[in-house]
């Protein structure tokens, strides 16, 4: 067995044993992610902590595409390297990271890729990026839209002290590639991303709900 995939999968049984224990992390929809085959996870956004949650999701590897800049704090840098995850430089196309999320496809892996694009704030789903679609096409492969309900009240964008709050976690119905020849035309990228940000937002409204989050607050 690979020595990063043996590290990985005892610090991922660690991650979501504490997240368990800390925010009695509910899940509603398993049984809809992907037993084999690559796929893309999208997940809601609202707060550094759902990195650490999505680890409950399954046992298989996620492997996250993230924002550079997480490369460059000590020691979690290192150790998102070590656990598989790719740096992507916001606000522009970039290539290499492209390049890299379609190889994790190719592999027959998970990407985990936030459509939001960053943290956002909120109960609504606004605009997406569309690369979570676009790497789908290409690769042939399903993407699982996910709501994470409650992140936001334990450490929001900007806060550094967390609280206790819990969490439920709610995975939609799987969007299947519209095309099987790898061809991202630009209507169907168009189209899939629209999907994407309705099963999002419905995903994420019943996990809100779940986790009693108060979306008036």
């Amino acid at each position: 067995m690979d020595w990063n995939l043996g590290l990985y999968r005892f610090v991922r049984a660690a991650l979501a044993t504490l997240c368990r224990l800390a925010f009695r992390v509910r899940i509603s929809g398993a049984d809809r992610l992907p037993a084999t085959g690559p796929y893309v996870l999208a997940p809601s956004h609202r707060s550094i902590i759902d990195i650490f949650v999505c680890s409950t999701l399954t046992r298989r590897r996620l492997r996250f595409m993230a924002k550079v800049e997480l490369f460059r704090v000590p020691v979690l840098g290192p150790f998102l390297g070590l656990m598989g995850s790719f740096p992507v430089e916001r606000g522009a196309t970039d290539r290499s990271a492209i390049e890299a999320g379609a190889q994790v496809l190719a592999e027959g892996e998970v990407l985990v890729i936030y459509p939001e694009g960053t943290r956002s704030n909120g109960a609504h789903i606004t605009d997406l990026h569309r690369g979570a679609a676009y790497l789908a096409i290409k690769a042939g492969a399903p993407v699982v839209p996910v709501g994470i309900g409650g992140t936001e009240s334990i450490l929001p964008s900007g806060s550094r002290i967390p609280k206790l709050h819990e969490v439920a976690i709610v995975v939609g119905d799987p969007i299947p590639s519209p095309t099987d020849d790898g061809t991202a035309r630009r209507t169907d990228v168009r189209a899939v991303t629209d999907a994407i940000r309705s099963e999002l937002q419905a995903a994420f409204d019943i996990a809100n709900t779940l986790a009693h989050v108060d979306r008036d607050a």
